[in-house]
């Protein structure tokens, strides 16, 4: 049976709808009046709007206490928004504070659930050029010296392990930054590296949706991870863990707790 492509591709077509689903790409959960005033939209429009994606699958709601939270329903929906990214013409730019604005989301952002953007693209880069990965036929694998260098930096390889096997995601593969036209990381291991990121401090909320800010600690470890020569040798990455900025639960002979 040959896919509905169209039922996809009407939810990107409608400016409104394009909005909600980027704002959702940050992976928070969102009320729909936020969404109504990010959108520029009165509640009602919105609530249609909301309709027509919760009625492909494209959201899902969330209960807490007396309000209602929608969000991305399926991560593959980020990497269809970042594909058309790369299609799609640029905004105009009229103002310093839409310069600004995509500045901040070129430099560090979330793609859902990983990290996108020129810090993103930069680890990436320094991580399968120094033998991080290797292709074992169905995606990304780390091999036992890329392994190493995460865990040492407090990346929960294992856990990343687990949730591939048990959910429809790889583990590990390459997403296409629509901003550097470059590959970054994605999978169950992006997103892990994105959940450490944020659980140690390496990045906080951008001024913008989505946008991050990377911290002194960030920027060392990503400096860290984004040098080819940190990995070329077993070993290496226990014992270049960056001491400025360095996070707490690095242990002090250089080894991942």
């Amino acid at each position: 049976m040959d896919p509905d492509v169209a039922a996809i591709a009407k939810l990107f077509a409608d400016h409104t709808r394009a909005t909600v689903l980027a704002t959702l790409m940050s992976g928070r959960a969102h009320t729909a009046g936020e969404l109504a005033n990010e959108a520029g939209v009165a509640p009602s429009t919105m609530s249609a709007h909301l309709n027509q994606l919760l009625a492909v699958g494209a959201i899902e709601t969330v209960a807490q206490g007396r309000h209602r939270y929608v969000r991305l329903a399926d991560p593959r929906l980020a990497d269809v928004f970042e594909a058309l990214a790369l299609a799609a013409p640029a905004k105009p730019v009229r103002s310093l504070r839409t310069f600004t604005h995509g500045e901040h989301l070129r430099r560090a952002r979330s793609c859902y659930d990983h990290l996108a953007g020129q810090v993103a693209v930069e680890m990436a880069d320094g991580l399968f050029a120094s033998g991080a990965f290797c292709d074992d036929g169905d995606g990304l694998n780390l091999t036992d010296s890329g392994g190493d260098r995460l865990r040492a930096v407090g990346v929960d390889v294992d856990a990343a392990r687990a949730r591939a096997a048990t959910t429809r995601r790889r583990f590990a593969t390459r997403c296409l930054d629509w901003s550097e036209r470059t590959d970054h990381l994605a999978g169950a291991l992006g997103a892990a590296i994105l959940t450490a990121a944020r659980d140690h401090g390496w990045v906080a909320s951008g001024p913008v949706h989505r946008s991050l800010a990377v911290t002194p600690a960030g920027e060392a470890v990503f400096d860290h991870l984004s040098d080819v020569r940190a990995g070329t040798a077993a070993g290496d990455a226990a014992r270049t863990v960056p001491q400025v900025g360095r996070p707490s639960w690095a242990a002090q002979d250089g080894q991942a707790p």
